[in-house]
């Protein structure tokens, strides 16, 4: 299971969701133009010093992530698609998420069927970028019998 930035905007959430990545050794990669530089001391707080633990790929479009990275395309909705704890995830997903103002647009949304929603009430637009991120990865983490060996004390 991987996970997939396209085109992310925020700092702070890209860099916890690379936090999320480093704590279950899930790959992650970024789809430009991204709104921030790779640098950003935003990002690179909110990593903290997990940031060797990232495994990060940067692709310039998402035609060359294709090329790059094959598997089957997980793509999020906050308005279409299945909810997300009914949907069944397997083990090689690319979990793509949209840009936190915009979503994923519809050429991006057109190249798989395979599409999740988190429901939530009409009390907000969507969820944050990188609690959706969390939210998603450990379910399909769950239902593949992936998630990481409880740590011990």
């Amino acid at each position: 299971m991987q996970l997939v930035l396209f085109e992310p905007e925020i700092p702070p959430n890209a860099g916890n969701v690379a936090r999320l990545c480093a704590a279950t050794k899930i790959p992650l990669h970024f789809i430009e133009p991204l709104g921030f530089k790779i640098d950003d001391k935003h990002l690179k707080r909110a990593g903290l010093d997990y940031w060797p633990n990232v495994n990060l790929t940067v692709h310039v479009d998402f035609n060359a992530f294709r090329k790059a990275v094959p598997g089957r395309l997980v793509l999020t909705s906050a308005r279409s698609g299945m909810v997300h704890c009914d949907f069944a995830f397997e083990p090689g997903d690319l979990i793509v998420l949209g840009p936190e103002t915009r979503g994923l647009p519809d050429a991006i949304l057109a190249a798989s069927t395979h599409r999740v929603r988190i429901p939530t009430f009409d009390t907000v637009r969507s969820l944050n970028m990188s609690t959706a991120a969390g939210i998603l990865l450990f379910e399909g983490l769950r239902q593949t019998d992936q998630l990481p060996a409880p740590l011990s004390t």
